[in-house]
């Protein structure tokens, strides 16, 4: 990107210039001092492998689908490159179809009412034009095929006034098959006797002739969700994760104390492959907070816990994989511990690169960039919170330091991604030597809350948290001075597996920028 030709002495290009990040669109835009109701609020998002489909999940249950419409109506790109077409400014989408997901529960055995709330959406491989998806709450997954199908429609039975003309006055205008009495997919149309003319008479002998029923294909289609399995009674505790296996036959589902492997088409069936729950509860150190299958190789995943640790697992060496084949986690320096160490080490989300070499961790603090290859310690660490370590009094008193914020990365692995307060998100680039960190806001002008970053390295951070220290005593204010607003999080987020676009869920509404 900085044009460093072949003729300039084998210099290094430098790393990749920071993105200029743009509005794309919005979809559920509330108007302002409008109230947002609880099941409205996303709990969920995922693109495609492909990213022409994007899905987001709800509190309410439901599952809302959107499909990209630039490329769809224009070709695919490697078409209009041929031709010289022009192409679309930036990737837009538009509401497809969505369907109930999830319905609210009660376990009557152990008085547990259970949340209709998307917890995890992951799309499966398409098949016959058909788009597949796995969807979970607390405690049920769904496996959901999504396919157009051609209406029917059934005409009503009335009388055949060609072959009936000839035995009486029938009055040909009343007796024609009305529009009006078909309906689509067996809806029952009404008849009374106001369908015939007031002057209609049955001629002698009766009508010799009469119209059956007659089903009839039109041209119209109609998209159908239809529930394909339900996965159910494996898990004692929340399920926090779901991911699907590269071999495409079978996915993997995590709670607090266990990951079960499952087959797609098996779902009165599951094997237990990981079980952390110790033989007295009391003795719990850790919970498992996320999981996720390599992209590539189907026998290797890994989770990560509560203690800020991630375990790589290889389904090879055991049924049972309680002992890793590596472990991930950061040395605490001596002397630092305190009250908030474990629970700000917290994992809450992790990604494995798409080239699989790399898996990027999130804890409350901060991002994490971790080589498989490199059990030592992160590759690269992105500060995120790092202005709130004065007020972790504060925040554990309101309980936002057990917000759950979930990463991202790019589909080239350069950049990554993940949300903050006030409806914030930020980027950073990960090439060497790169200072991009850009802070974004989910609205129609993302960059209103940008601020000028120093041209020095991040380390330059601790002398503004210092700052912070001594003189911001209001919790919602950043390093920068802005005002942060902890009711409002952005949460959930999902980049664009090819190009550099995001889609992020504030509240009730979905946004989606593009650079």
């Amino acid at each position: 990107m900085n044009g460093g030709g072949r003729g300039g002495g084998g210099a290094p290009a430098g790393p990749p210039q920071a993105l200029e990040w743009k509005f794309s669109q919005v979809f559920g835009e509330r108007a302002a001092g409008e109230e947002v109701q609880e099941v409205d609020i996303i709990s969920a998002i995922e693109f495609d492998k492909t990213g022409d489909h994007l899905a987001t999940g709800d509190r309410g249950g439901r599952v809302v689908l959107f499909e990209r419409t630039d490329t769809k109506d224009h070709g695919c790109r490697r078409d209009l490159e041929k031709t010289d077409y022009p192409l679309s400014r930036h990737p837009e989408f538009r509401y497809k179809t969505e369907f109930q997901s999830h319905e609210p529960e009660f376990d009557y055995l152990k008085s547990l009412e259970i949340e209709e709330k998307i917890n995890k959406i992951k799309w499966c491989q398409t098949a016959n034009g058909a788009l597949f998806l796995l969807s979970s709450n607390d405690k049920t997954i769904k496996f959901w095929k999504v396919q157009e199908k051609k209406v029917k429609k059934i005409c009503d039975m009335n009388v055949d006034s060609s072959n009936s003309a000839g035995n009486g006055s029938i009055a040909g205008s009343s007796m024609s098959p009305s529009p009006k009495l078909c309906r689509a997919n067996g809806g029952y149309s009404e008849m009374t006797d106001n369908c015939l003319s007031n002057d209609f008479q049955f001629p002698p002998g009766g009508i010799q002739s009469l119209r059956l029923p007659v089903v009839v294909t039109s041209h119209e289609t109609n998209l159908v969700a239809r529930c394909r399995r339900i996965y159910a009674h494996a898990h004692d505790y929340h399920i926090n994760s779901i991911s699907n296996n590269s071999d495409g036959e079978t996915f993997i589902s995590a709670d607090d104390l266990r990951i079960n492997l499952w087959n797609l088409e098996i779902s009165n069936q599951s094997f237990n492959i990981v079980d952390v729950k110790p033989a007295n509860m009391e003795d719990l150190t850790e919970v498992i907070t996320s999981a996720e299958f390599h992209p590539s190789h189907c026998n290797m995943l890994a989770y990560s816990s509560s203690k800020g640790s991630i375990r790589l697992i290889d389904l090879r060496q055991s049924a049972l994989c309680d002992t890793h084949s590596k472990l991930f986690e950061v040395q605490e320096a001596p002397g630092s511990r305190s009250f908030f160490t474990e629970i700000i080490a917290s994992i809450s989300d992790i990604k494995f690169a798409k080239d699989g070499r790399h898996i990027l961790s999130r804890d409350y603090m901060t991002l994490k960039l971790w080589d498989i290859n490199m059990d030592s310690g992160p590759v690269t660490t992105f500060q995120v919170h790092e202005f709130l370590r004065p007020k972790l009094c504060d925040l554990y008193e309101n309980d936002s330091i057990f917000d759950k914020f979930e990463c991202c990365l790019s589909g080239d692995g350069l950049r990554v991604a993940t949300g903050s307060y006030s409806n914030l998100f930020r980027v950073f680039g990960r090439a060497a030597g790169s200072t991009e960190a850009t802070t974004l806001e989910a609205s129609k002008n993302p960059m209103r809350r940008q601020v000028q970053t120093p041209s020095r390295p991040a380390r330059s951070l601790s002398s503004l948290t210092r700052v912070v220290r001594r003189g911001a005593d209001n919790l919602g204010v950043d390093a920068n001075g802005n005002s942060f607003d902890f009711t409002t999080k952005l949460l959930h987020l999902a980049w664009h597996p090819s190009e550099n676009s995001l889609a992020c869920a504030a509240a009730n509404s979905l946004y989606m920028y593009y650079a």
